[in-house]
């Protein structure tokens, strides 16, 4: 190559073949005229820099022009010979065509770059590493916003992942990753448990790659965050069963309501025609004492009648605004002949409680089935607590609750400390016939029918209860606000917000979970959640700055909510606590499990009085916490 004009001196046929043009061709050529522009100035340089002397020989990539007026990627060696007296001769260049190669590394960057911006846009989890797990290669930005932990800490302690799986889920995604390893790919549905608390669901599918050999040498997944879809499938399958219900209840419903009308009519003939008998008999002779046997059946039958009606709501009734505090007291002393001396009865009346319109009989129907039932699940010695009180429901609580209708409500509360229920029962225990008692012992439509009755009357029953752990029934009745029979809607609430103190609330209850975080954080205060009380303790050693006020539930799996406070004030010595439960606070204080004067609020609870609960405990001096 020429040292001044750039002219090639003398060509070798794989140059021609490289650029398209024949050794004649070429040797009219300039390689300044073959090479790319974008190239030159780099090129020229090197160039100058050998004429100097300040290198000897030079290396680049470059483009060549093809002939045809395509682009020849080619790998330069460039070193300049000299007279005996070092000037210079001419160039010799060595090109290699390396065209095929920065093509593949041109479409690698390209398909990377575009990998990179599909992967970006997906809500979903995207990951790939090592085929042992140890290493994190790729990792999209969805995983912090699903996860709740930064890619760093991630890519630093890849097992996680696993870490995070809910306990309940551990064998589920052990398997899945199980499953993987032997045949390379795997897809399993489990819970995490995010470092603030927060549970979500995902649906995981993953898979090995493999090299020429069939050794696996990566591992990649995507994870499906379908918290969303889980529980819009959840609250689907609950509607779905409430409707399910409703329509066995209207079937069943009908059917025994038509035939109590026609039994009704039958033990009266029978009831009468007994009565008659028996005013015709020695009263001393065993055709009397037979007749009594038949008299006290068809009255018993008749009491079952009775219920077979108020279940189809077809019992006449005459509603009446009523004193609740009053009619319970009234009947205070049949219901301690029902549940007998063993058991001890406690009456707790609600102060200032607002009236409620509903025929008293059925007060009488709703206590006696409750405390029957009640008396039942004792096996011995035990307490039955009957308490009534004001409470409302706010727009944000029945948001979450479909049964609920905002609106204010006289509560009547039965509590027993007898054997309780396990989650199976309690799904069970308003359908018509269903009972755990043994053949003879119920009929299965006590229940049924107190649940027909609140229906009737426009409210609505809620029921707390853990085996071992006792029941507590909850029936919320609307306030009586004149003669328009309709749910008064609450006023406006100028409600008591936070001054963004840190709040931990533990409570084994997913969805109430996620719904008192939502209300706390509305309200202005930081909010930590945990599902158990080990999770607690975990983010509570975690947690870098205050704690303020624990919300806790009460009875829960692994230890009772004192026991928790207990444990966090040691790592927080001024925290201060607000415990909480479905049952009663006398309830809980009769059963040893809370001392009478700590704080506590009853679930369910609307916002506004949450709120000011909160506030109220914030603001105490912390002596006052935990005095004895």
């Amino acid at each position: 190559m020429g040292i001044y004009n750039g002219h090639f001196l003398k060509v070798n046929k794989s140059l021609c073949r490289i650029l398209g043009y024949s050794d004649k061709e070429l040797l009219t050529k300039t390689f300044q005229e073959l090479t790319h522009p974008d190239d030159l100035e780099t090129d020229l340089a090197y160039v100058h820099q050998v004429l100097a002397g300040e290198i000897d020989i030079y290396e680049m990539e470059k483009r060549y022009r093809h002939k045809q007026g395509g682009l020849v990627w080619a790998q330069l060696n460039v070193s300049l010979v000299r007279d005996s007296t070092g000037k210079p001769m001419f160039f010799i260049a060595q090109v290699q065509d390396i065209s095929r190669r920065k093509n593949a590394e041109t479409s690698l960057l390209e398909s990377e770059a575009c990998f990179e911006v599909l992967t970006s846009q997906l809500n979903d989890v995207f990951w790939i590493s090592t085929a042992d797990g140890a290493k994190v290669l790729d990792l999209n930005h969805s995983f912090e916003k699903v996860y709740g932990i930064s890619e760093n800490e991630f890519r630093l302690n890849p097992g996680l992942w696993l870490e995070m799986v809910h306990p309940d889920d551990q064998t589920v995604a052990r398997a899945s990753h199980d499953e993987l390893l032997r045949t390379g790919h795997a897809q399993a549905e489990y819970r995490i448990v995010r470092p603030d608390g927060e549970v979500r669901f995902l649906r995981d599918r993953k898979a090995l790659f493999y090299d020429q050999d069939y050794r696996p040498v990566r591992m990649g997944g995507i994870a499906n965050d379908i918290t969303e879809i889980n529980n819009k499938e959840r609250e689907k399958e609950k509607l779905r069963k409430q409707l399910i219900q409703a329509q066995k209840l209207e079937a069943v419903g009908k059917l025994a309501g038509g035939v109590a009308h026609d039994y009704n009519n039958m033990l009266s003939v029978i009831i009468g025609n007994t009565d008659l008998a028996l005013g015709k008999v020695d009263p001393g002779s065993p055709l009397n004492e037979d007749l009594m046997e038949i008299l006290s059946a068809a009255h018993r039958s008749a009491d079952i009648t009775r219920q077979l009606l108020a279940f189809a709501r077809q019992q006449t009734v005459a509603p009446k605004v009523v004193d609740l505090n009053k009619a319970v007291k009234e009947i205070l002393s049949m219901i301690r002949r029902l549940i007998g001396e063993n058991i001890d009865l406690s009456w707790l009346p609600g102060e200032k409680l607002e009236k409620v319109k509903i025929d008293p009989t059925q007060i009488d129907q709703i206590l006696a089935n409750l405390c029957v039932n009640a008396r039942d699940a004792i096996a011995d010695v035990g307490k039955i607590t009957i308490e009534t009180k004001n409470t409302a429901f706010d727009e944000v609580y029945c948001s979450d609750h479909a049964e609920f209708i905002p609106g204010e409500y006289v509560c009547l509360t039965v509590s027993d400390d007898g054997c309780g229920m396990d989650k199976e029962t309690l799904d069970q225990i308003f359908e018509p016939f269903f009972t755990t008692k043994t053949l003879g012992k119920g009929t299965g439509l006590g229940l049924a029918t107190v649940y027909g009755i609140v229906r009737q009357n426009g409210g609505f029953i809620t029921v707390y209860s853990e085996p071992g752990e006792g029941t507590s029934y909850h029936i919320y009745l609307p306030r009586y606000v004149g003669q328009a029979y309709t749910i008064q809607k609450k006023k406006k609430i100028n409600y008591i917000y936070g001054k963004g103190e840190t709040i931990l609330v533990v409570e084994d209850e997913v969805s109430i979970l996620k719904l008192t975080k939502k209300i706390l954080e509305g309200l202005g205060y930081g909010v930590l959640t945990a599902s158990t009380p080990g999770d607690a303790m975990r983010l509570a050693d975690e947690h870098a700055g205050d704690i303020h006020l624990l919300l806790t539930d009460v009875v829960m799996p692994e230890m009772n909510g004192k026991d928790l406070a207990g444990q966090l004030q040691s790592l927080y010595p001024d925290i201060k606590c607000l415990f909480m439960s479905g049952y009663t606070a006398n309830v809980i204080a009769h059963r040893g499990v809370l001392d009478e004067n700590l704080h506590f609020i009853q679930k369910p609870v609307s916002r506004n009085e949450l709120a000011a609960k909160i506030r109220s405990v914030l603001e105490m001096e912390s002596e006052e916490m935990f005095q004895d």
